[in-house]
């Protein structure tokens, strides 16, 4: 079944070139040349997977972001943007973004991230079996991609998921920041570290009771990362 990919960007000679790589590679690909239309589309229509410019006009990608994720915890979104600030690039994370490349960028590199996305996607819906895996509270399906803490259902983005997944199979392993870029996002560039930063504060904020005291993603000063192993 061929994928669906919604690009959102104001440029026309860059969504153009996108557009083309993306059909190049056999992809379904819809153009929405400003934020009203890009949102209206995202809202109203299934998509496999959202390239979001940041700067647009009417409605910005932030927006469109948050929106999205309101209604839809599935849909992979990747923000597209010439916004170099730092501060910028982490506030498009936390509001929903699984990803995020900066102009110039590389059309195949992209190309290649999709790739990748879609391929974990398939790998996931393709297993038969239902593998249930539980840390203290935390329950998770990986065959439904369920998740639920204390019995609460959890609304988590495919990134989320596959991070929480990542640390709970391995409870008390310290992971570097850079481990876990290369291990969930497939990156060897450590310009992408707030990439980590900003799903773990996104994920503490919906699994703990309070995020500033974490109990399952502990930070370990100085190394990275790891999931409590002394859970009850």
């Amino acid at each position: 079944m061929q994928r669906s990919v919604l690009v959102v960007e104001d440029e026309q000679e860059i969504a153009d070139l996108i557009s083309f790589h993306l059909k190049d590679a056999g992809y379904s690909v819809t153009h929405a040349g400003d934020g009203v239309a890009g949102l209206s589309l995202a809202l109203t229509q299934q998509w496999d997977l959202i390239l979001l410019d940041l700067s647009l006009p009417r409605v910005d990608g932030i927006e469109i972001c948050r929106q999205v994720r309101q209604c839809s915890s599935d849909t992979p979104i990747i923000l597209v943007t010439a916004r170099t600030a730092e501060p910028e690039r982490i506030q498009g994370l936390d509001a929903g973004a699984d990803d995020y490349v900066t102009k110039p960028f590389s059309v195949l590199e992209l190309v290649a991230r999709i790739r990748a996305i879609f391929r974990r996607v398939s790998v996931s819906s393709e297993r038969q079996e239902q593998e249930v895996v539980t840390a203290g509270d935390i329950v998770l399906n990986k065959r439904s991609h369920e998740a639920s803490v204390a019995g609460n259902s959890l609304c988590l983005t495919p990134k989320e998921f596959d991070l929480l997944m990542f640390f709970a199979h391995s409870p008390g392993q310290v992971f570097k920041r850079q481990e876990l870029l290369e291990k969930i996002w497939g990156y060897q560039n450590g310009v992408y570290m707030h990439t980590v930063n900003s799903h773990i504060n996104r994920l503490r904020a919906k699994i703990e009771d309070d995020p500033s005291d974490p109990k399952y993603i502990k930070t370990v000063w100085g190394v990275g990362y790891k999931f409590n192993d002394s859970l009850e």
